[in-house]
């Protein structure tokens, strides 16, 4: 009884021994992801235009253009169409005339839903993806491609954000005392991306898929960040999703074995 319970302890301790000298290894490991969006049936693409909304200071409808057909060529099998980019609210506001609609608005808005009314694209506008028969026709002069069109809204203001505000106290006699923690507010200029991709069947016209994102970053007003910088900041987030919709991807993660 003795004997077996010396060699339980001295197999504890060579255990313990043991798991003391572990060490572990990383080991890079690649999963495949297979594209949100099958596209085999085509061969072309062709990265359209956007409905464009919000502020004034960056041209987002030719900017999301370039830089979706740029990662494109980079990173797709299909071959990247360069074409003039379409001027989709021009478009959108033409056929609502031929139609004889006109977009409702009220004799007065008060100043929340004046910056609603423009910094969205209208539902009037989104209208122009269902409209199959000018998207086929754009599908006939492209070779039948596959189309990347959609709306982006990109507006930019200042919030009032509270936090933590430090001072420091001194006494009488000029000593520094501990600092003070009081609570305020402070502003941040914060700009918001909201796109959505609309993917559309250059041969019938249809819409394949749509897939929307919003996105926001927040600067201290004295970063003096220019909108531009802000909306390639905030794309860079947005770009690894929408390449996962056309293009498989291998997925790099780690595991730790031991050595």
């Amino acid at each position: 009884m003795i004997g077996r319970r010396s060699a339980t302890i001295a197999s504890l301790g060579l255990t313990l021994i043991t798991a003391g000298c572990v060490s572990f290894y990383e080991v890079p490991v690649e999963t495949p992801s297979r594209a949100t969006l099958d596209v085999s049936p085509f061969q072309r693409v062709l990265v359209a235009g956007f409905l464009s909304a919000g502020t004034d200071e960056v041209d987002t409808n030719v900017e999301t253009v370039r830089l979706l057909r740029s990662q494109l060529r980079s990173k797709s099998r299909l071959h990247v169409i360069d074409a003039g980019v379409l001027p989709l609210a021009d478009i959108a506001e033409a056929q609502r005339s031929e139609l004889g609609q006109a977009p409702e608005e009220s004799a007065s808005l008060s100043a929340g839903a004046a910056m609603r009314q423009h910094t969205r694209a209208s539902a009037e506008d989104e209208s122009i993806f269902a409209n199959a028969a000018f998207w086929k026709k754009i599908g006939e002069e492209y070779q039948e491609p596959l189309i990347v069109a959609g709306s982006l809204r990109f507006v930019s203001r200042i919030r009032l954000e509270s936090g933590d505000r430090t001072e420091e106290e001194f006494d009488a006699l000029g000593r520094r005392r501990a600092a003070v923690v009081q609570r305020g507010f402070r502003e941040r200029a914060t700009f918001i991306l909201a796109p959505t991709f609309v993917f559309i069947d250059g041969q019938t016209g249809a819409v394949l898929h749509r897939e929307s994102f919003t996105e926001e970053v927040a600067y201290e007003p004295t970063q003096n960040v220019p909108a531009l910088s802000a909306y390639f900041e905030l794309m860079d987030r947005v770009v690894p999703s929408f390449l996962r919709t056309l293009t498989d991807q291998r997925i790099q993660s780690f595991r730790f074995l031991l050595k």
